[in-house]
């Protein structure tokens, strides 16, 4: 699932391809965007921004989020492509390389000033350079009744947490996710947690929260309903939080190391 270890993963993957490249071509395959070319374009930079990732070209920014399904590739010359061409929204084009976006949940032209408001209701990036625990922790505790399984969601708290870190998180530090905010505890020790977490995971292939990159030993209890937890052998159990709108509903727990809070 992309988050945001995910995306600065592939902004550091893109940028030695692209940055500092002249676009030799430029296909964006959105309607809106369709007539948009920066052929002949520097691409200055290849940055994220919790899970957006933006493309700097002569003053344009090419924003994507990735959502559930989105992917950027890299080809050489020639090279066939690993996903239907039909599901492609963006072929840039530089000497020696293709760089192909497929399935991208966003994707958009936008002005640097475009871009820096539709990106100014992000929280900080655990994985930026401006990353500052204490904001996110405020933004945390703003709400001290939401469940911190939805207040580690909303990218208006911190960018670049979803829904593996959240069910990894609150696992680690001992909480159901339906616990309110101002019953978790200091909001700092989430944030900086938020934070190892992530920058844990920066340059690898596979997302480890455990410390034990083997398979079914990867989480303690995000995609393991039904299996022993990890620290107790209680069988993780699987249920939804938040509306039918959300779209990360998905939550586990152990039962044990993670007691329901008390009903009000």
């Amino acid at each position: 699932m992309p988050e945001g270890d995910t995306v600065h993963n592939l902004a550091a993957r893109l940028r030695p391809v692209l940055a500092g490249k002249v676009l030799t071509g430029c296909d964006i395959r959105v309607p809106r965007f369709a007539s948009v070319d920066l052929s002949g374009g520097t691409v200055d930079s290849v940055t994220a921004r919790g899970k957006h990732l933006l493309m700097d070209v002569g003053g344009a920014v090419i924003h994507s989020h990735l959502k559930m399904e989105g992917e950027w590739h890299v080809y050489r010359p020639g090279q066939r492509w690993r996903r239907p061409a039909h599901t492609a929204r963006a072929v840039l084009a530089v000497d020696g390389a293709q760089v192909v976006g497929f399935s991208l949940g966003t994707l958009e032209v936008l002005t640097a000033a475009e871009a820096d408001g539709a990106l100014a209701r992000l929280g900080p990036d655990p994985l930026g350079l401006d990353w500052d625990a204490g904001r996110a922790a405020a933004n945390l505790a703003a709400e001290p009744d939401r469940p911190v399984g939805l207040a580690l969601l909303d990218q208006r708290n911190l960018a670049g947490v979803g829904n593996v870190y959240r069910n990894e998180l609150c696992f680690l530090r001992g909480t159901h996710p339906t616990t309110p905010v101002g019953e978790c505890g200091d909001p700092l020790a989430w944030a900086d947690g938020a934070a190892r977490l992530l920058r844990a995971n920066l340059g690898r292939t596979r997302r480890v929260t455990t410390g034990v990159d083997r398979n079914g030993m990867r989480a303690f209890v995000y995609g393991r309903a039904r299996r022993p937890c990890l620290r107790c052998g209680t069988t993780i159990v699987a249920g939804s939080l938040g509306g039918a709108t959300d779209a990360e509903r998905a939550i586990w727990w152990c039962p044990r190391c993670q007691p329901r809070p008390p009903a009000a």
